[in-house]
């Protein structure tokens, strides 16, 4: 009788489980689809210039227009998630971005080009602003749900290079065209399959919190401070228009904070920052990303520009890199955090970042890819792969399961705003390096790898602040864990 009875009881448990973990790969395949995007347009930009006819300076808004809109409504998305249903916001994203992806594909001016990417940007944000948020409702177990951000963060943090590597493969095989194409049967199928699969979730409703002043505020503020950070390249830091657009950014952000911290219904909620784990880990990931963009954007460029390699030799070696990111994400993040405690294994994580960007600052002008260029890469491979698994638990280690879509949008804002900031910073000083060695004689070659390295050892002195605040601001699992059970306690009823 006991058997009889157990089979049936077992049968739904085990359907539930495995329509929840085919739930997370759908919201992965969406989180790729978006996360591709943002690089796989890089390599086909020299294409995208020659058949629609951008000037050089025009060129770079195929990728800004996506980056103003995407870091722009992280925030905003994120919250409109919690408050009308995460699931109905994924599906709208996927919607915009896969039709946005196909304007893209058939533009045929320069000036399509840029609105439509502006529109993908908004359809990105939309997407990916609660896919975190999603996965931390379906896996609310600890094991669980360190396995599940694991899948996440292999995706997020090796998409980047899948897209250089699909980018070249494209562009060189077909045309530029393909490489937003295919966005649109994989939107299409991800969009059908995340309504079979992704229960939906009634949200707070618009009543609890929509503060459409306050989203104009911190939206306009996002946008023009995203805007002012891409433009510093062509205008320079101390240029009156940098000066004036980032004081109004700031001007913007600051009504914004002021004013979620006297209404009654506000759209970020200032008590998630409360939270020294929430707080340390977003400062923590916007560092991480400068020092991987350090070593994926101008790695990349110093790949094409010093050691001659095309679009696909580009790609390809980024490769082992990407699949070393996905086996610590998938395979050893998980056990790692559980048996050592997240925050242990981010110091560890951002010690052989660390070492890896140093190791990638000696390269020489006629490197060899296995002595000079493959070790520095598996060693960022190695903390990137352990490291966004774990921000991203301790990113949302203390949000409510009202505030889960905030969170996730915070925290893919810190990658945005800080990649964005990051790589100008990085990019303008090696330039400004790049200049002063070619003024005293050096050759091109060297000139421009000696402008790479002074990038990539600042961006491991910053990865030392990330080190330093890991160690002082986030607290050790066991405080955590004593922490939350002071705040379970006074409430047995609850049981």
């Amino acid at each position: 009788m006991t058997s009889t009875v157990s089979i049936p009881a077992r049968a739904p448990e085990a359907t539930s489980e495995r329509s929840r973990w085919l739930a997370l790969y759908v919201l992965c395949a969406g989180v790729l689809m978006i996360v591709l995007d943002g690089t796989i347009v890089n390599v086909a930009l020299p294409s995208i210039g020659a058949d629609l006819g951008f000037s050089q300076g025009d060129l770079a808004w195929v990728v800004n227009a996506y980056l103003i809109a995407f870091g722009g409504l992280l925030l905003l998305a994120g919250r409109i998630g919690d408050l009308v249903g995460q699931r109905r916001v994924f599906l709208v994203g996927l919607g915009v971005f896969t039709a946005a992806s196909a304007l893209c594909a058939l533009a045929t001016t320069s000036e399509l080009l840029v609105a439509a990417r502006f529109v993908q940007g908004v359809g990105g944000a939309l997407s990916s602003a609660v896919v975190l948020g999603m996965i931390v409702t379906l896996f609310p177990e600890p094991r669980e749900q360190a396995k599940a951000i694991g899948v996440y963060g292999s995706v997020a943090s090796a998409g980047g290079s899948i897209g250089l590597l699909a980018g070249g493969a494209l562009t060189e095989a077909l045309n530029w065209h393909w490489i937003f194409i295919i966005n649109v049967p994989i939107g299409i199928a991800t969009a059908l399959l995340a309504r079979r699969l992704v229960a939906p979730h009634p949200g707070l409703g618009l009543q609890r919190g929509a503060d459409l002043r306050g989203a104009a505020l911190l939206t306009s503020g996002l946008m023009l401070g995203v805007y002012t950070i891409l433009e510093v390249g062509e205008q320079g830091w101390t240029s009156a228009r940098t000066l004036v657009l980032g004081g109004i950014a700031v001007a913007l952000l600051a009504a914004f904070v002021a004013r979620q911290a006297r209404i009654a219904e506000p759209l970020m909620p200032l008590r998630l920052f409360r939270s020294r784990n929430v707080a340390g880990a977003n400062v923590v990931q916007a560092l991480l990303v400068v020092g991987l963009f350090g070593m994926f954007f101008l790695g990349a460029l110093y790949m094409q520009q010093v050691l001659g390699y095309d679009p696909l030799d580009v790609g390809l070696a980024f490769l082992p890199s990407t699949i070393v990111m996905g086996a610590m994400s998938l395979r050893v993040a998980g056990p790692l955090m559980l048996r050592f405690g997240p925050r242990t294994t981010l110091v560890g994580a951002l010690a052989v970042m660390i070492m890896g960007l140093v190791l990638f600052a000696q390269t020489p002008v006629d490197a060899s890819f296995l002595p000079d260029i493959l070790p520095a890469m598996v060693l960022i491979g190695i903390g990137a792969g352990l490291g966004f698994p774990t921000i991203m638990t301790l990113a949302m280690s203390d949000a409510t399961p009202a505030d889960a879509g905030l969170a996730s949008g915070l925290l893919n804002t810190s990658v945005q705003v800080g990649g964005a900031l990051g790589l100008a910073v990085l990019a303008v000083l090696a330039g400004e390096r790049t200049d002063g060695l070619r003024a005293a004689g050096e050759p091109v070659a060297a000139a421009l790898n000696g402008g790479f390295h002074v990038a990539y050892l600042i961006g491991a002195a910053l990865l030392g602040v990330a080190l330093l605040v890991t160690l002082v601001v986030i607290r050790p699992a066991g405080a955590a864990r004593r922490r939350e059970r002071v705040r379970v306690e006074p409430c047995p009823e609850a049981a």
